[in-house]
């Protein structure tokens, strides 16, 4: 049996077994009677080899992301495995492909692994209104959601205010005087909702069909944008990433026109393109390091915020400028 039995068995989280086992005063009577009988019964006793993280712990970290190969996706990793090794943890990772069946196939290999955490990178991770399997896992182990949050018992996230961050784009093009804004994004997820929301509550008066749902993909944002403007001739161009921002600009400056154009994450394709593009930055080195710092709190049995959100802020380039 292992903390993580223990926690399963009292139905409380890891961090409760943990300041039991550490003897904090920061757990009630009844839970810490309760796993207690547990631990006694079981004749449990803490791994050494784990003293200076959580009790039981085996320093082994899950990673779960859609598609590794995604430049968001590729970033967060390489920066979770290296500020993990300055706390001698390790990391695993699966990437689960966009389909249901593929993340709760990869969420139950990270937990029959035992590892003390689990990090679930983007909001793809959370996408759906099927988040069962993320409710059973939390159980198990603290699950940490990079750029996203989910109101799970055991769940911690991290995440910038996408809403918010949109909100603005939308008044930085207006005040430049457009008025017909479109806005080009792809998928459901909780950071494209975020987004959807900050659109419309900034954009008010605005014709539907200047809402694009597209594929990830510079053609097909392209293919997009030359279709919409037949439809719905538009003066700025939003987008819920770079590519498709790019894409559309690409569009347009075919067409001869040169429309004020922000994209969202400040990639590295905003400044490889030409004209460089003017984005949102989502932060994504902060969140990283909030989520691993969160990570080891939790591990630690510290009290830990179930939700961190920071603020966004524009990298000005040659598509837009604010002056």
């Amino acid at each position: 049996m292992n903390i993580y039995d223990i926690a399963q068995a009292a139905g409380v989280s890891t961090a409760t077994v943990s300041r039991v086992l550490s003897g904090s005063d920061k757990v009630s009577p009844q839970t810490r009677e309760k796993v207690q009988s547990i631990i006694d019964k079981n004749g449990f006793v803490p791994n050494a080899f784990a003293q200076g993280l959580g009790l039981g712990s085996i320093k082994l970290i899950g990673l779960l992301c859609t598609d590794v190969s995604d430049a968001f996706f590729a970033k967060a990793v390489s920066s979770i495995e290296q500020q993990l090794r300055q706390y001698d943890l390790a990391a695993v990772l699966c990437c689960t492909g966009e389909e249901l069946s593929g993340k709760k196939q990869s969420l139950e290999l990270l937990l029959s692994k035992k590892v003390d955490a689990i990090i679930l990178i983007g909001s793809p991770m959370g996408a759906g209104n099927e988040n069962s399997h993320l409710v059973e896992a939390a159980k198990q182990c603290p699950l940490i959601g990079l750029n996203l949050h989910l109101d799970i018992p055991g769940f911690y996230g991290v995440l910038s205010d996408q809403e918010q961050a949109m909100r603005e784009n939308v008044a930085h093009l207006q005040k430049a005087g457009c008025n017909k804004i479109a806005y080009f994004y792809d998928g459901d997820s909780p950071a494209n909702q975020a987004k959807l929301v900050g659109y419309r509550k900034a954009a008010k008066d605005f014709d539907e069909r200047l809402l694009v749902q597209t594929k990830k993909d510079l053609d097909a944002a392209m293919e997009a944008a030359d279709s919409l403007f037949d439809d719905c001739p538009f003066d700025g161009i939003l987008a819920s990433e770079d590519i498709l921002a790019i894409g559309a600009y690409k569009a347009m400056a075919a067409r001869g026109l040169s429309l004020p154009t922000i994209g969202f994450n400040n990639s590295v394709v905003a400044r490889c393109a030409t004209p460089s593009l003017t984005s949102m930055e989502n932060m994504l080195d902060s969140l990283c390091t909030i989520a691993v710092t969160q990570l080891v709190d939790v591990l630690n049995g510290k009290n830990v915020p179930r939700k961190i959100s920071i603020a966004c802020h524009l990298v000005e380039r040659e598509t837009f400028r604010l002056t």
